[in-house]
């Protein structure tokens, strides 16, 4: 019989982290992430300007991808001097402040795969942080986003494509549940980024074919689905070959179609490929690769496989590696977090905070702006629902992750103006007929599970239609200035010029707003060390600032006055009571001027007026006096009790602080404290206004225990409360006590 587990370990068990996979690190499967022992021994060997040796195989031995990489993807006029170098010193250039990044650069593109992979490896985590910093390629940071959604519903793609570029999102990744709508899904994505904002890059992930089929009509504007594998058995197996994928990269890019490849390490381990190699080695030999096919980036660290390399030690700085290792070979890094490689908010969240805070070309290679459930490439490790948290990091770390606050009303607006500019063109083409109910139902849906309901059939039937028809994005922007939607048809008419010119062709490029590019060419990184580099403008920083939960005291104060209320008004100056049977209620300065609601929600009146009829309840008759030269509860409540003809006495900060005094204990010693002022309810001051009359009489109060709670009450509260204080503060006049009737 098999003894149960005792408490502590069952409610470990129960834990979300254990529904991750963990795996002994295991290196004949390929289960290990940075070394394994039957990764090759770097090495280069040079005769005549040919390769005849590369890490331990002769040029007669080479795999595909050992013959393109000797043959394209090295600097041999630099190698012998970067073979020749100690790993460890050039772990420290890459770190190292006063090391150019031009001449980490310089050096990387001699070093073969397991040369770089055996210098990534010895990189810390903090040191990978600094190496990234450095080695990026475009100065400025920038994020990613997923659009996606069960229904291949375009009215609502075309909603939260606006909604996604209105974050601050300057890439659009979109693909399908039905691989026959991804024309219809191209194009409402790419309506709707045209209304968010200018410059938005978009891509839909589809089959190569499709995919450049799109490119050319104009439908999207970048690819990064060209997928790369780090041994030659799961290349074939795909019917691959490093020379297939160079020459779909170069179809791309001679057609003015942005273009990153792919790949990351677990994808060979999970096709059994794997050769007994670490998964760094592995991937940089892709990483190789793609230097060598002359790619713009990679799009790595993990992807597919993130939840692989995260199953075994080391594995999350592993992915990290793999990001620092593109940025040494010069290419842009989309630098993953797109696939949700664990089950934990803490192990997600540790898995991006090292990238978040050096900043990346692309922090995310696909940040699900919709909810998990819509996101058809999978649940991305941040989704819809963690857009705040994301946000917030932002603000606390005054760091720039490539987005930026919208205010509730302008993504209102904006989802409605994609949603129609959608309409119309359907309706323009002949595409689909959508009605006043569905375009607003796209407005205000959180997700799809707010739709009543999407026509697969139009949605194919339009798709169908767009590939069959030979329409191109030409043809939307004239649909789009008959239908009334100049400013969109004008920003997608920007994009198709930008094609032609072929600027943002430059390594790690995106459009700002205004359309202008930045790139490793016009906005290099230059980070040398503290005090260079990028930091946001003092505009861009007030918008990371300005997260909309932000409340000053004049939002405290507006927020107040909505609960105003003429149920306190003074009567009289302040004097000593006689009667035995009464208590005195003292209430902060603010009080009945300008804070009428407690931390709770409940209005300070009704907690006086609690408290009066617990005191009622018990005989005693209760006096409500202001006091106006201190807002410290303790000295509040002991006024009250020497104020009380029974010398107990209640203090009440208008927050809904409470506690019971005795004229003759010192400020601090009180009876009884209600300390958690936004978890206290009616009841609470019920009973507190009960035991209040019970110690006037000498009786035996009822315990009374703030009220239990794990919610982070002063990750929530506190703020406020500094807004309240000051409001407090500023009717502490020194004037004296005054009687309130109430």
């Amino acid at each position: 019989m098999t003894r149960e587990r005792v408490g502590r370990i069952r409610f470990m068990d129960a834990q979300r982290v254990n529904l991750d996979g963990f795996a002994v690190e295991n290196p004949e499967l390929g289960l290990v992430a940075l070394a394994s022992p039957y990764d090759p021994e770097p090495g280069l060997t040079v005769v005549d300007g040919r390769v005849t040796e590369m890490d331990g195989v002769k040029a007669a031995d080479f795999d595909a991808i050992d013959a393109f990489i000797a043959a394209h993807g090295l600097d041999l006029s630099v190698a012998e001097e970067a073979m020749a170098l100690p790993d460890v010193a050039v772990a420290r250039m890459m770190v190292a402040p006063d090391v150019p990044r031009a001449e980490v650069v310089r050096l990387c593109a001699g070093m073969t795969p397991a040369k770089l992979a055996r210098v990534l490896a010895l990189l810390r985590p903090p040191e990978l942080v600094m190496a990234m910093t450095k080695l990026r390629a475009r100065r400025t940071p920038s994020n990613q986003a997923h659009v996606t959604n069960r229904l291949d519903d375009p009215l609502l793609l075309a909603a939260d494509a606006a909604t996604a570029a209105a974050y601050g999102f300057r890439e659009l990744e979109t693909t399908v549940p039905v691989l026959a709508d991804a024309p219809s899904n191209a194009v409402a994505v790419a309506i709707g980024a045209a209304v968010g904002s200018p410059g938005v890059l978009v891509q839909c992930s589809v089959e190569e074919a499709q995919e450049l089929e799109l490119g050319l009509r104009g439908f999207v504007s970048y690819a990064e689905t060209v997928s790369l594998y780090g041994t030659e058995r799961v290349f074939t197996d795909g019917d691959d070959t490093p020379w297939s994928k160079a020459f779909l990269t170069s179809a791309y890019a001679s057609r003015g179609i942005k273009m990153r490849v792919s790949s990351g390490a677990g994808a060979e381990v999970l096709m059994g490929g794997a050769e007994r190699r670490s998964m760094l080695y592995l991937e940089s030999r892709c990483v190789a690769l793609a230097r060598a096919m002359g790619a713009q980036g990679v799009q790595n660290g993990g992807i597919d496989g993130a939840s692989v390399a995260g199953a075994v030690p080391r594995g999350v700085r592993e992915l990290m590696a793999e990001n620092v290792m593109v940025m040494a070979r010069n290419l842009e890094s989309c630098s993953g977090n797109d696939a949700l490689m664990s089950e934990s908010d803490v192990r997600r969240t540790s898995r991006t905070l090292p990238i978040f805070l050096a900043g990346s070309d692309f922090v995310c290679s696909g940040f699900g702006s919709i909810q998990r459930y819509d996101n058809m490439f999978g649940p991305s490790n941040w989704n819809a629902e963690d857009i705040d948290d994301y946000l917030a990091m932002q603000r606390d770390w005054g760091v720039d992750g490539g987005l930026r606050t919208a205010s509730p009303e302008e993504v209102e607006a904006l989802r409605r103006r994609a949603a129609e500019a959608a309409r119309a063109v359907y309706s323009w083409f002949g595409l689909a007929d959508f009605t006043d109910e569905q375009v607003e139902a796209a407005v205000d849906a959180a997700g799809s599970k707010d739709l009543a309901g999407t026509d697969a059939t139009a949605v194919l039937s339009a798709a169908r239609t767009i590939m069959d028809s030979g329409l191109t994005m030409a043809d939307v922007v004239t649909a789009l200035v008959e239908t009334g939607f100049e400013p969109e048809a004008e920003r997608l008419l920007a994009m198709l010029r930008a094609r032609v010119e072929g600027d943002y062709l430059q390594t790690a490029a995106i459009f700002t707003p205004s359309m202008r590019v930045l790139s490793l060419v016009t906005d290099p990184n230059d980070y040398a060390g503290p005090g260079t580099g990028y930091e946001p403008a003092p505009e861009r920083q007030a918008e990371i600032d300005a997260i909309r939960q932000q409340r000053s005291v004049r939002d405290l104060r507006a927020a107040q006055l909505a609960h105003r209320a003429d149920a306190l008004r003074p009567v009289r100056e302040a004097a000593p009571g006689g009667d035995p049977r009464e208590v005195v209620i003292g209430v902060s300065p603010a009080t009945g001027r300008d804070v009428w609601l407690t931390l709770s929600g409940l209005p300070v009146v009704d907690a006086l007026r609690e408290l009066m009829a617990g005191l009622e309840e018990e005989g005693c008759a209760g006096r409500i006096v202001r006091f106006n030269d201190t807002i410290d509860l303790g000295m509040i409540g002991l006024s009250a009790a020497r104020l009380s003809g029974s010398g107990i006495g209640i203090g009440l900060q208008a927050k809904g602080t409470a506690l019971i005094h005795r004229r003759d204990l010192a400020p601090l010693a009180n009876l009884e404290l209600y300390s958690i002022a936004p978890a206290l309810a009616p009841e609470d001051y019920r009973l507190m206004g009960v035991n209040a009359g019970r110690h006037a009489k000498g009786a035996t109060p009822e315990p009374a225990r703030n009220p239990y709670t794990d919610e982070a009450i002063e990750a929530r509260y506190h703020t406020t409360v500094v807004s309240l204080v000051a409001i407090e503060r500023s009717h502490c006049t020194g004037a004296p006590a005054e009687e309130l009737a109430l």
